[in-house]
């Protein structure tokens, strides 16, 4: 028979699994020798036995009943005794830190007897009474069921009719009165009256624990801290302590550092004369951990004493709860603190300068997501601020400007030097100057991987994306919100893009001095915390590149986004995509090339674009000097380089039905419609655009090949790398790459400069990766385009799905993150490593990548570097952060940087 009950002196902190966290702790604790209220823990297992079958496991009673009747003999009290009752709370404890989302019900074992029993026993009959009332109210709402507003109605017209603001001014009569009235709610609302039986009560109470496990608040936490569903949680049987005792007895919450500052010294909050639960509930205001000093120096004393021998136990700041009766201070919990990502630095690196921790345990206890927090500017949080709406955060940061609706408007509005913010419905390449121009983006459709967020994060501008409260109208230039708030072009909007919220007005916004350090400078006008955070940053990101074995590059397409990312650590570009370099003025040459009937025509539209295209190399080769940079041939369906179909369709009709026939845009809409594609995703792109119009990879080779021999002539040293993207069947790149190292010759010959660069491929469909042994044959490198990958082995549409239906798989527990946002590690991770794998047993020799926007993604960053990825790629400013977790990835697998692009 399994071991379901657990004494506190029988586990210990690494017993999370087993004991949740609270019990672990509470454990921990108990074995220090700390003041901890005796009791026992009802394992995760039972939870996980009770939520699968429905019913609680066998034999958990009688271990119950055992470990109560050992508690009562060490108490010399029994459960709810009518005299001298054995009082306990029942408190929830997943693996996880969960705060308030699960339940808690305290002074189990009153009832009608034992409430007077100990009344005489304290001496104190106010107390017994408000200590029963609150069972009441807390046993009502949390196993029952009861709405919890029809006892806080009853305990608001209680002091009403006193005359009184606060609950402690109610006296015991005050309190009988409610206890009568509040068992009358439970009868009427239950259709049963309060449970006599102080087991019963436990027994209740327990499975009640278990039961919001699944609450909807707490399914919703989980999901939003990526915490698995299966887990469960344990329940925890403490005997009970009363801060409500009076004057000399209170409850508090401590912390070993300030958690949002990371500041050393005592931080905490104190409530005289009141339960554990008051305290979070915010019903009285509380004192400071000084006047506690005032109050009772002795608890004090004592409990600053323990909170120093708590965070030298656990090397970390520690958040503490406990309770005073009667001068006598009693530990009910503690757990490692949750705290702002400024103070999480901080505190890591005072950690090592303490000795308590070495740097790679530091740099475990950072994140980048963390790191993500601090790389942006933020909305000053003192700030007044109208919030107006709320979207998706989509690419961080803080943008205030003036909205503008139209791309163009906003580049205009932007070169006379206004701050604007582009709003649109959604967005489209044909926005992207607009984009530029734009302090940031909004849009009130789309999600994490629509166009606009993948642009934006790419830029690192700040971006909210399907806010579907606002009413977008272009036409007239103005949204409007469900209250009524209607913002016109010119009007000052704010946006963040770590909150997703919409703000009317401008709110101040903070810079970020840790970008400055991160990029080789030195931060002027900071001091003190800053100054410290700042240190600690650059500190652990030394550390982290000193330990990665991952390289890290960055996805740019322009010298500018180039720079940028070199300077914040990237070494090479995992991503140059061509396709951006194609429109604007350039998009009518584009059109002329796949529209061309004749080779003169053809040849005409490739002259032309030669010339732009190797100055756009030339500049991104440059900037990148003595790094890799990955150039993907061109990629997009030809729909987004020819007019759309319905506007041409409608120019001709009118044209038609006014007599006035336009034979130019009747051959155009002749020529569209023979290259109109239903699904253009899975249609006419990437390495098959190559093979059907002829010259098109051609000249970008030539024009790469050029631009290299030109830099190499100057004395540069650039390196670049052909990517052939959609490959399928090896077949495809072999001659496309027979074509290219043809070419790469022939300008090597002209200028009399040595050339030879890597071709590979993007792997981003199913068949290419099994099939990646006989790909590998013919590709120097493969880059992985996790983007593409994923909706192919999903069958998704990222552009339409996110809007449409992820919130609901979300909600159902199908996804615990969209699969866009983080790697989906059990199926297209698994391809991944199945092509990894198939590849180095075909060639040994190949550089392996991604490219995807998952390779800025903390966890798909772990995930990259156990399958033995060489390097990440991702949007420039999340550089940092993938060197940040290729860092911590290598110590958590106690490894050490080797690869030669790190």
């Amino acid at each position: 028979m399994p071991q379901y009950v657990y004494q506190f002196a029988e586990g210990s902190k690494d017993q999370k699994d087993l004991l949740g966290g609270k019990g672990a702790n509470l454990a921990e604790m108990t074995n220090l020798g700390l003041p901890v209220p005796p009791g026992f823990t009802i394992s995760t297992e039972a939870c996980r036995v009770y939520l699968t079958t429905g019913k609680e496991p066998d034999g958990l009673a009688e271990e119950v009943s055992k470990h109560l009747a050992a508690l009562e003999e060490r108490m010399g009290k029994r459960l709810g005794d009518p005299k001298d009752p054995l009082l306990v709370s029942v408190r929830s404890g997943a693996k996880f830190s969960m705060p308030g989302m699960m339940d808690t019900v305290l002074n189990v074992g009153l009832n009608d007897k034992s409430v007077n029993g100990l009344a005489a026993k304290a001496g104190d009959e106010r107390f017994a009474w408000d200590s029963y009332r609150r069972l009441l109210q807390m046993y009502g709402k949390t196993v029952l069921g009861i709405d919890g507003g029809r006892f806080e109605e009853r305990l608001e017209k209680a002091k009403d009719a006193k005359g009184v603001e606060s609950d402690v001014d109610l006296d015991d009569d005050d309190l009988r009165q409610l206890v009568a009235e509040f068992n009358d709610v439970i009868r009427a609302e239950s259709g049963r009256d309060f449970p006599q039986d102080p087991r019963e009560q436990l027994d209740l109470a327990s499975r009640a624990v278990f039961d919001s496990w699944n609450t909807e608040r707490a399914r919703l936490y989980r999901r939003q801290e990526r915490i698995p569903e299966d887990l469960g949680t344990a329940v925890n049987i403490v005997t009970m302590v009363f801060g409500n005792m009076g004057p000399d007895s209170g409850t508090g919450v401590a912390f070993t550092r300030d958690p949002a500052t990371g500041e050393q010294g005592v931080y905490g909050d104190y409530l005289p004369n009141a339960q554990g639960e008051d305290v979070v509930a915010g019903i009285r205001n509380t004192l400071s951990l000084s006047e506690l000093e005032q109050q009772d120096k002795t608890s004090y004393d004592q409990l600053l004493e323990i909170m120093s021998t708590l965070e030298r136990h656990y090397r970390d700041l520690c958040d503490i709860e406990f309770t005073i009766e009667r001068g006598k201070l009693w530990m009910l919990q503690t757990r490692v603190g949750k705290r702002t990502p400024a103070a999480a630095f901080r505190i890591a690196g005072q950690l090592i300068d303490e000795g308590l921790i070495g740097e790679d345990e530091a740099l475990s206890r950072v994140s980048g997501d963390q790191l993500a927090m601090l790389l942006f500017p933020q909305f000053d949080p003192r700030a007044d601020r109208q919030l107006i709406g709320r979207g998706m955060a989509a690419s961080p940061g803080a943008a205030v400007g003036k909205a503008v609706f139209e791309s163009h408007r906003a580049a205009e509005w932007a070169d006379r030097g206004e701050d604007v913010i582009l709003v649109r419905r959604e967005t489209n390449p044909d926005d992207l100057r607009g984009m530029v121009a734009s302090k940031g983006i909004l849009t009130s459709r789309g999600g994490k991987t629509s166009h606009a967020a993948v642009v934006a994060r790419g830029m690192g501008r700040t971006c909210v994306v399907g806010a579907e409260a606002l009413q977008v109208d272009h036409t007239a230039r103005q949204f409007s919100t469900r209250d009524g708030v209607r913002v016109s072009e010119g009007d000052v909007i704010s946006i963040d893009g770590s909150t997703g919220e919409v703000f009317l007005g401008a709110v101040p916004v903070v810079p970020s001095a840790v970008v400055e350090v991160l990029q080789g400078g030195e931060p002027s006008g900071i001091s003190g915390t800053d100054a410290e955070v700042v240190g600690a940053v650059r500190r652990l990101m030394a550390h982290a590149d000193s330990r990665r074995r991952l390289g890290v590059r960055a996805n740019a397409d322009t010298p500018e986004d180039a720079q940028r990312a070199r300077t914040l650590g990237a070494r090479g570009i995992g991503l140059c995509r061509t396709e951006h370099m194609f429109l604007g003025d350039r998009r009518k040459i584009v059109e002329r090339l796949i529209l061309a009937t004749t080779d003169e025509e053809r040849t005409s539209a490739l002259d032309a674009l030669l010339p732009l295209q190797r100055q756009d190399f030339t500049e991104i080769f440059a900037a990148m000097d003595g790094y890799p940079v990955t150039v993907r041939l061109l990629d997009p369906p030809l729909h987004e380089f020819l007019p759309d179909l319905t506007e041409l369709s409608v120019r001709v009709g009118v044209a038609e039905a006014t007599g006035q026939p336009d034979e130019d845009a009747a051959t155009l809409l002749t020529e569209v419609q023979r290259l109109h594609e239903q699904n253009p995703m899975l249609g006419l792109r990437g390495v098959r655009l190559g093979l059907v119009v002829p010259g098109l990879f051609t000249l970008q080779v030539r024009a790469i090949a050029q631009a290299a021999a030109t830099l190499i002539q100057s004395g540069r040293d650039p390196k670049p790398e052909i990517m052939v993207p959609l490959v399928a069947a090896v077949q495809e790149l072999e001659t496309i790459r027979e074509t290219a190292a043809a070419t790469v010759a022939e300008v090597a010959n002209e200028t009399d400069v040595e050339l030879a660069f890597p071709i590979g491929t993007m792997i981003e469909l199913p068949r290419a990766c099994v099939t990646a042994g006989q790909i590998a044959e013919a590709a120097d490198f493969f880059s992985f385009g996790t983007n593409d990958l994923t909706q192919t082995v999903w069958g998704f549409s990222r552009d339409d799905v996110e809007a449409s239906f992820f919130s609901e798989y979300l909600e159902a527990g199908i996804f615990g993150v969209s699969p866009f946002e983080s790697l989906d590690v059990d199926g297209v991770g698994r391809l991944v490593s199945m092509a990894v794998d198939e590849g180095r047993q075909a060639r040994t020799d190949i550089k392996l990548g991604i490219c995807g926007e998952h390779g800025g993604d903390p966890d798909s960053i772990h995930f990259f570097d156990s399958v033995g990825l060489d390097y990440v790629s991702c949007s420039p400013f999340r550089v940092p952060i993938a060197r940040l977790e290729a860092g911590r990835s290598a110590v958590a697998v106690g490894g050490a940087g080797s690869s030669d692009s790190r």
